[in-house]
Formats: structure tokens, C-alpha cells, sequence
């Protein structure tokens, strides 16, 4: 079944296709930035609300219905004055966001995307989450490395962050990637969605070491010069290694003869067990633990940092190494429909483009084929989508360490979930996961588009249950907590230095 695949800045990434323009902010956003009524966004604030009780099996795995009442009052109250397009937008950010699921996203109509990207009006520079400061990240004459963003045309920086917290949901109540999110992240397309177009910026800073505030304006740049600046950042080499744009999506070597390193940058090798690519994939990580039997390789370390999902049944793979105990994808999954609801508002499954007829007839045999019959408000998944899962040889019996991080999402989630429910001699290092631990919504997405906005919403169906052992560490609502909580540092930022896989590194000279 296939998992949405969450990406850390989906919002930057996928909307920042179309081509730059180098041209100034211009009144001309009101053409795409339209201003909505009262009525249109009460006709679709009301069509938001019915699609997600009728289609959307999450809506109350968090919040009681006291609770998404009392938020949709609010909503509802907001929208008695005509607002933009953009501020319309801003309050159903907070109606997903408050569902808990990685896998809600939104977006506004294209034509608006599209607009923004082509203006100068992006901030030039890279910043990064450090030690809970907004730290300059770009190699300038006028602003030091390293030194601690206190304001942005006078918002200061924890305002600034926690206006982007929005915009990235996550399982229950996790908060780590909104944390580095909000700055890592919300400084291309975000801001401009957030704050509007700028001429020029306005950044206070403390440079390293000092307690002095400077000020220095610069000027917006396009986003095609953004990108080109981001490439230049000074954390870029280290950044790079765990980016599964850059990385391969699956490589293993040797660190020294005793430890080996099993990096998974993201589980889209494949798209299921019928692609061809998949069983070159198993035939990789058979070799894997073969390797490790072989030669007695006591330390693996499993990399799953920023890994933002794919499709099953890829992340199972090697988790049948590390485990003596059978397991199973889901111990419940289901949706709460038997026909798809509002039809004549569904988008499809990518924001791309506008599902076909033949795609949607072939989309709901599919569906139907998955979850079979609707009873008791709840249409089970078929059983024979979810297999059980048994231990493979030769097992690996070493000393396992994983490491995760906030930006680790969906599938790949769900493999630390399992590992931490079923692994042996496992120690879990980094920031929780953005993905739960004991359940989720997830698998099939559907994509719906608002009539009078034009905003498309988009959120995973799947009410799942994962086969997760529960653990005295482990809260529910949360992600997958690590052993030891593990943090980049400030000094190793200076360095550039990888701060969790150097802390691994000691644990395992430690254990020698």
C-alpha cells in the first residue's frame, strides 16, 4: 500500500518549479491574491468541514469533537469580513494543522504560487535551527557565520517561528520539526505566503560571542538566486549527508571492521513489491546483513535521518534481520467510507494535476479492492494487505544503532516505530520522529479543491493502528522517541561537525 511521502519543505520543494523573473513586488498580486466574501468563504469553510467528517477517518483520533467544534467557531468567526485569498488560506492552515497528521498538506490555487515565485521579493539568505536560536547560515561580508538572527524586519525571532508552526503538521502532538521547520525551512515561498513581498530586508543579529545588536538592510533577491545562495550555505556539507536529494537512496559501507553503516535516505526505491526495482532493492539488503554475518561485523548503524517516506513494503525489508519476533504492517487499518465523498469537488492525488475519468475509475476499483465493505461506520482493510512479516537469515545479532530525526516521516517512521517495538540489542538516537509511534494516518491521500478559494486540501484516509509494543518511554500522540535525545550543537554547527552520528561514533567506542 502506498504511504504518502512527506518531504520536510514540501511547501518550498514542490512549489518552486516555475521559472524566475527578476521583477519588483507590483499591485498585481491582487489578480491572484483575490479577495473572497463572507459567503464564498462560509460556503467553503462549511465544504472543508463535511469532506473531512465524511472522508477523513483522523479528524477525531486527537481532538474530541468539543474540541474541533470550538476550533471551526473560531474559524467561522474569522471569515464575517471579506479577506484575501492568503488570509483565508492562514485559517485553514490551523484547521489541518490541529488534526495531528503528517500527511495533511495545503495549497493555494497555482496561479498564485506561481506569481510569487516569479517576484524578487525572497530573503537571500540561508538560516538554521540551532540550540532553539534562528543562526545565520551564509558566507556574507556583512553578517558573521554563526551569529544569532534576533529580528527580521522588526518581527522578532521567536514570533517569526512560531507563526510558520502552521504550515507543517505533524503526528499528535509532536513539535520537533515544526522547531527546525520554522526556520530551517520557511524562508523561500513560506515567508511570502506568511508575510507578503518585500523590497529589502531588515535583519538584527548578535554576532558569535557578542552581545552587541547590529542592523543591516538587504535587498530581496529572486528565487533562483535563493537556490543558488542555499547551495553555497556553510552547513551544506553536512546538511548534504542525509539529504535524499543529493544521497542515494540506499548505500551501505564499512566505517572501520567492526561497524558498518546502512544508510536508507528514502523508501521510494520502489512502489511495491510487483516493481522490478524491488527486488533489486532486497537482493541490496540481503547482501547487507550477509556481509555482516560473514565477516562479524558486531556495530550497525542504521541511518534513517530526514527520510521522508515511500511505499511498503520497502522499509519491512531489513527490519526481518534485526528482530526475532514476527510483525505486521498495521494491527487495524481502515477508512470510513464506502463510496467517495463530494465527488464533484475531488482533485485526485497529486496537486499537479486534475485526475482523469479513467484514473478515477480505476482509483476507486482499487479502493474498493482494499477496503471491501463499509460496517459499523468502518470499512476494513482487506487482510491480505497486510502480511505478516517473519525473521530472516541470518539474523543480525550485534549491536544495532538507529538514528532519527524530526524529519523523519511516514514510512520511515514506521520502521523506527518497529524497531523500537521489536529490535534487538537496539539503541535509538537523535530527535523524535515527525511520524507516530503507535498510529498514524497515512497510505492513500486524497487531494479536494475548494470552490470559491480554489485552496486544494490533502490528507491520508487510512485510520492506522501500527504493531507497536508499548513501551514505558513511549506517550501516545507522539512520534518515535529516541534512547538519547541528541541535538546538533552550536560548536559542532562552527565545525561542521555531525552531531548526532559523532555522538553514535562514542557510544560505540564506549561499548568496546
Amino acid at each position: 500500500m502506498k504511504k504518502l511521502l512527506l518531504l520536510l519543505f514540501i511547501g518550498q520543494q514542490v512549489w518552486a518549479q516555475p521559472k524566475t523573473e527578476n521583477t519588483k513586488p507590483v499591485d498585481s498580486l491582487t489578480i491572484f491574491n483575490k479577495q473572497l466574501s463572507a459567503d464564498q468563504m462560509k460556503q467553503d469553510l462549511k465544504l472543508f468541514r463535511d469532506i473531512r467528517e465524511k472522508a477523513n477517518s483522523g479528524l477525531y483520533r486527537y481532538r474530541t469533537k468539543k474540541q474541533i467544534d470550538s476550533i471551526y467557531q473560531w474559524a467561522f468567526k474569522e471569515i464575517k469580513k471579506p479577506l484575501s485569498t492568503l488570509d483565508f488560506y492562514k485559517i485553514i492552515l490551523q484547521l489541518t494543522d490541529i488534526e495531528g497528521s503528517c500527511h495533511n498538506y495545503t495549497e493555494v490555487e497555482a496561479s498564485l504560487v506561481s506569481y510569487l515565485n516569479r517576484q524578487r521579493a525572497f530573503f537571500p539568505y540561508a538560516v538554521k535551527y540551532i540550540e532553539s536560536k534562528m543562526i545565520f547560515n551564509s558566507i556574507t561580508d556583512q553578517i558573521p557565520v554563526g551569529s544569532r538572527i534576533t529580528s527580521i524586519n522588526g518581527i522578532a525571532d521567536t514570533d517569526l517561528m512560531k507563526s510558520f508552526y502552521k504550515y507543517m503538521p505533524a503526528d499528535g502532538f509532536t513539535v520537533s520539526q515544526k522547531l527546525t521547520g520554522s526556520v530551517n525551512g520557511s524562508y523561500g515561498l513560506r515567508y511570502l505566503l506568511e508575510y507578503g513581498l518585500k523590497d529589502s530586508f531588515a535583519i538584527t543579529f548578535q554576532a558569535p560571542g557578542s552581545t552587541l545588536k547590529k542592523t543591516v538592510t538587504v535587498p530581496s533577491v529572486s528565487l533562483e538566486q535563493r537556490q543558488k545562495n542555499l547551495v553555497q550555505r556553510y552547513s551544506a556539507r553536512v546538511d548534504s549527508v542525509i539529504d535524499y536529494r543529493v544521497q542515494p537512496k540506499y548505500s551501505f559501507r564499512m566505517i572501520n571492521p567492526t561497524t558498518g553503516l546502512l544508510n536508507l535516505r528514502i523508501f521510494s526505491m520502489a512502489t511495491g513489491s510487483d516493481d522490478p526495482a524491488f527486488a533489486v532493492y532486497v537482493r541490496f539488503i540481503d547482501s547487507v546483513f550477509n556481509e555482516l554475518n560473514k565477516n562479524g561485523v558486531y556495530n550497525l548503524i542504521m541511518d534513517i535521518r530526514s527520510n521522508p517516506g515511500g511505499s511498503d513494503p520497502t522499509f519491512e525489508q531489513p527490519m526481518m534481520y534485526l528482530t526475532d519476533k514476527t510483525f505486521k504492517e498495521n494491527n487495524l487499518a481502515y477508512i470510513i467510507f464506502d463510496s467517495l465523498p463530494y465527488q464533484q469537488y475531488f482533485w485526485g492525488t497529486s496537486t499537479a494535476s486534475r485526475i482523469t475519468a479513467q484514473e478515477l475509475t480505476e482509483g476507486k476499483k482499487m479502493l474498493k479492492d482494499y477496503f471491501p465493505s463499509l460496517q459499523n461506520g468502518r470499512n476494513v482493510q482487506n487482510e491480505k494487505y497486510n502480511p505478516v512479516y517473519h525473521p530472516k537469515s541470518p539474523a543480525f545479532n550485534g549491536r544495532l544503532y538507529l538514528l532519527i530525526d524530526e524529519n523523519t516521516a511516514s514510512a520511515a517512521s514506521h520502521l523506527a516505530s518497529l524497531v523500537k517495538a521489536y529490535g534487538r540489542n537496539t539503541t535509538i538516537v537523535g530527535v523524535e520522529t515527525i511520524g507516530g509511534y503507535y498510529y498514524h494516518n497515512g497510505h492513500m491521500s486524497l487531494i479536494y479543491e475548494l470552490p470559491n478559494s480554489k485552496i486544494k486540501t490533502k490528507f491520508s484516509i487510512v485510520y492506522v493502528v501500527q504493531d507497536a509494543v508499548v513501551k514505558p518511554d513511549q506517550p501516545e500522540g507522539r512520534g518515535t522517541m529516541p534512547d538519547h535525545e541528541v541535538w546538533p550543537t552550536f560548536d559542532d554547527f562552527m565545525q561542521n561537525r555531525d552531531t548526532q552520528m559523532e555522538f553514535v561514533l562514542k557510544l560505540i567506542n564506549e561499548h568496546k
